[in-house]
């Protein structure tokens, strides 16, 4: 009889040149984050640096909306309601919005309600997740399009609430928006004025970026941790098969509320930085349409892959604007005058570029590796070679 020789665990898991090499590409990659509104401000003005902001607002939400969709597989629509539950809830508490409608918070303060920035944020966050939570709670049982169904209505139901809840008591201003809200604020630094640091001036559009990468670098390593965790792996399970995550002893409710609130907050954070840069808020910024493109994002960069949902974002952030801002001088140059209005091109192109990708890279343009290439990764790393089945 053949005994079984245990597998002696590779002692050699990462070589020095692929350890090497992971720490060039992460030098460069953050030399070129940190250059990159400077090289692109000098390029093209604050005008592009302001995209880039924007840029990240969308890599913080498409990861958030990655975490419901990629991660645990419940189909969103009405993702941009959190977004704007952050970013009024933002705009409420650093604001003279509620001073002006209630006595006894214009007797506490005056001036209006200035709370500091960095308590404002985890409470957005906390109120987007308590949100995330109640539109969780009743959908549990429902999926694919049902699911997407009633997210989307609720979607719609957040901007209406907005639009509408400037009666009988006005606490969102309706339509109008709320304006005067506070800009950031990080160790005495005014995120909303132009800075000199070594001799170099840092417009306002500048401070925001940096403060957007270090939230987006937050919301990747809290994502990246969630999606190697047992959490991480149970809503692997749910997203493959429910019944079978189960039979396994998930506790699929909990789960999917945790996939909701964790989805919601990071939605929340977006929100709040949003009401902050932009010092205003509307329901007309959180259409439906944002919703779409948000998923846009994850589904075109590849669900369920971190790298490739930033990816999705960024692009999508930056290639309807240069449409933009090409097409009219294209059109010019070709034939004297504009023939075709520069929205309907871009919108055209836009669209076009979204079916190709989906046509000829129908997991995304950055997908989420498949096990068997993973494993033959691992063997490949550690001098072996992977079995055959």
């Amino acid at each position: 009889m053949t005994s079984i020789q245990p597998i002696e665990p590779s002692t050699t898991l990462i070589p020095e040149k692929n350890m090497a090499k992971t720490l060039v590409v992460g030098i460069l990659t953050a030399v070129f984050v940190i250059a990159a509104p400077m090289v692109i401000g000098a390029a093209g003005g604050n005008y592009w640096v302001r995209v880039l902001d924007f840029a990240m607002l969308y890599v913080m939400l498409a990861l958030g909306l990655n975490v419901v969709v990629g991660f645990a597989g419940l189909l969103d629509l009405g993702y941009i309601a959190f977004y704007a539950v952050g970013a009024y809830t933002a705009a409420l508490l650093s604001s003279p919005q509620l001073t002006t409608q209630f006595e006894w918070i214009a007797h506490l303060a005056p001036g209006g309600l200035h709370v500091p920035f960095f308590i404002i944020v985890p409470i957005a966050m906390a109120v987007a997740a308590t949100f995330g939570v109640l539109l969780g709670a009743p959908t549990l049982r429902l999926r694919g399009d049902y699911l997407a169904i009633v997210t989307l209505g609720f979607g719609e139901i957040v901007r209406i609430f907005m639009n509408n809840l400037d009666r009988p008591v006005n606490i969102t201003n309706g339509p109008k928006g709320i304006t005067g809200i506070d800009p950031v604020t990080v160790a005495g630094f005014n995120l909303s004025q132009t800075h000199e640091l070594f001799g170099f001036k840092f417009p306002s559009v500048y401070m925001y970026y940096y403060l957007f990468v270090l939230c987006a670098l937050f919301v990747i390593w809290v994502c990246t941790r969630l999606q190697h965790s047992r959490i991480g792996r149970a809503w692997a399970a749910i997203r493959e098969d429910e019944i079978a995550a189960k039979a396994m002893g998930i506790n699929t409710r909990n789960v999917k509320l945790l996939a909701f609130a964790m989805g919601a907050s990071f939605g929340g954070l977006s929100g709040a930085m949003f009401g902050a840069f932009q010092g205003f808020v509307s329901p007309e910024s959180f259409t439906f349409w944002e919703s779409i493109v948000v998923l846009a994002c994850v589904v075109l960069g590849g669900m369920g892959h971190i790298p490739g949902v930033i990816l999705g974002a960024v692009l999508l952030a930056v290639f309807p604007e240069f449409l933009r801002s090409t097409m009219g001088p294209l059109q010019n140059a070709i034939f004297g005058h504009q023939i075709v209005d520069t929205e309907v091109i871009r919108q055209l192109l836009y669209g076009l570029a979204m079916v190709l990708i989906m046509l000829y890279r129908s997991e995304g343009l950055w997908p989420a590796p498949k096990h068997e290439d993973k494993i033959a990764k691992i063997a490949k790393r550690n001098g072996k070679k992977p079995a055959r089945a």
